[in-house]
């Protein structure tokens, strides 16, 4: 891999653009609720947990870690696992 397409690889890493308070989806209990944002270039995925800002901020950094390595590996990141043959 030549180095502009390393540089390309690490610009677009999967991140945690930012972790905020928010209400609690309708029928859900009440209780702490996060909305979370992970972008990827210009694409975001947009997510809501319940738990505490600790908890809720390492799910988010497991879920990018998780991303970041499919894509790695050359998984897709928006599909399953590929089938073993």
């Amino acid at each position: 891999m030549n180095t502009q397409m390393k540089d390309d690889v690490i610009a677009h890493k999967y991140r945690v653009a930012s972790i905020e308070k928010t209400t609690p989806p309708e029928g859900m209990p009440d209780g702490d609720w996060y909305h979370y944002i992970v972008e990827y270039g210009k694409s975001t995925i947009d997510c809501i947990r319940a738990g505490s800002l600790k908890d809720v901020t390492q799910h988010a950094q497991d879920f990018v870690e998780n991303l970041n390595t499919r894509t790695a590996k050359g998984y897709s990141s928006y599909a399953a696992r590929k089938p073993k043959k």
